[in-house]
């Protein structure tokens, strides 16, 4: 028999980790595993499948007649032979792609009375393990939960003066509101998530999991949307020039809140499409499979790295407008054009270094640790600088809080004064 034979023979009674043979683990001969090529051979270094061939291979060789169930491999445990008829019982794996499980209970799975293993193992006593959270996860949910609240608090006030102060209502400012609201709305669905996850683990539903995520997504985008809605309106009025009354808002919010609805839609229709072509996992994968990162995730991941592109070459365009042709105006509209500039030209790296630190992060060692709490960080403190830099340091909104102050102080003073003059009376 040549190599290629036996290999080939080999495929056909061995199934691999990765599920592509049909028939599991049964009798192999183990004077032939050195004749497997190479990349077949390193699926089974040092894995459980390949105890598994060894003692199937171990059963062979002895003479004894066995008419029950042989030893057999279903991808997760290795199953002892069995009388027929009767059902093999082994402990819960420990761990399995990276979730722990109880130790304690039990696998089973049935040995028909032909000899022949039901192609069904029974591990739905097999249930996660809620281990204490290491330090690090502790040290980020802090960070989160502290940035995310200040965030809430700061983006809430800004939402207020905008709407408060009839002096700041026009069409700029109320693309800023819009943006702290995408803001607002993300920092409300981490907060909820994050409590969730602390408090019930993993077993929140499906149905409300896919619920988060979807949000989660939508939020995300309709954040960075919103910022090249600003980009875009900058654009406009200092390169093209257009005045403030012929851009209409309608157009705005199709693109801040339209456009991230239909990458999402798109996104959780491919997942479904994705998730549903895998099978039935039953209890040994994590319940909420749509938080997989997957190529699917791609479809709203290319959307904002398309936007912070496209809002780079507006800054461009635009800083370089504000440099050659107007460097020499100075009225009150170019100065705001110029403080436009300047937010637009701190926020962009901002978010772009911050979706970097979420899409590169390294999965392990002290780096990761690092990198945890860096984009801990910068993920919950974004809304607080989107509304530092379009609000509170804005000179209009001074301009208008100081005002205000100084309307109260006059009236308090005045009220203050006819109580003292009906006092003396």
């Amino acid at each position: 028999m040549s190599s290629s034979e036996r290999t080939s023979q080999h495929r056909e009674r061995v199934a691999l980790g990765n599920g592509s043979y049909k028939r599991l683990v049964s009798v192999a001969d183990y004077d032939e595993l050195s004749s497997f090529p190479p990349e077949l051979f390193g699926a089974f270094e040092n894995s459980t499948e390949l105890e598994c061939l060894l003692r199937a291979h171990q059963d062979a060789q002895s003479e004894t007649l066995f008419d029950g169930c042989p030893v057999d491999f279903d991808r997760v445990l290795c199953w002892p032979k069995t009388d027929p008829g009767t059902w093999a019982v082994l402990p819960c794996f420990e761990e399995f792609k990276g979730v722990h499980y109880d130790v304690t209970k039990n696998a089973t799975r049935y040995c028909h009375p032909n000899g022949r293993w039901d192609n069904y193992s029974h591990y739905a006593a097999c249930h996660h393990v809620n281990e204490p959270p290491p330090d690090i996860v502790e040290i980020s949910s802090i960070i989160y939960y502290t940035g995310y609240i200040i965030s809430l608090v700061a983006l809430s006030l800004a939402v207020i003066v905008f709407v408060y102060f009839k002096d700041l209502r026009c069409l700029r400012n109320t693309i800023h509101a819009n943006l702290f609201i995408t803001y607002i709305l993300s920092a409300l669905l981490w907060i909820i998530i994050l409590t969730l996850q602390l408090s019930t683990g993993n077993s929140t539903g499906m149905t409300s999991c896919v619920i988060f995520v979807t949000l989660l997504h939508y939020f995300t985008l309709t954040n960075f949307f919103w910022m090249l809605v600003e980009g875009l309106y900058l654009y406009m009025l200092v390169v093209e020039t257009f005045s403030g009354d012929n851009l209409r808002f309608n157009m705005y919010a199709a693109i801040g809140w339209g456009g991230p609805a239909i990458f999402v839609m798109l996104w959780a229709i491919a997942k479904g499409i994705t998730l549903s072509g895998q099978g039935k996992t039953d209890t040994l994968e994590i319940e909420c499979s749509w938080m997989r990162e997957s190529v699917v995730d791609w479809i709203f991941q290319g959307p904002v790295c398309a936007v912070l592109i496209i809002n780079l070459v507006f800054l461009i365009r635009i800083m370089w407008v504000l440099i050659t042709k107007l460097r020499s105006a100075n009225t009150v509209e170019t100065r705001q054009y110029r403080k436009a500039s300047k937010a637009l030209l701190v926020l962009i790296p901002l978010l772009g270094i911050t979706y970097l630190v979420v899409l590169a992060a390294p999965a392990e060692g002290v780096v990761s640790d690092i990198f945890a709490i860096a984009r801990a960080l910068l993920l919950s403190t974004q809304g607080l600088s989107v509304s530092l830099f379009y609000c509170f340091l804005n000179s209009e909104v001074r301009l208008a809080l100081r005002h205000r102050l100084e309307r109260w102080r006059d009236e308090r003073n005045i009220r203050l004064g006819q109580v003292r003059q009906r006092s003396r009376r």
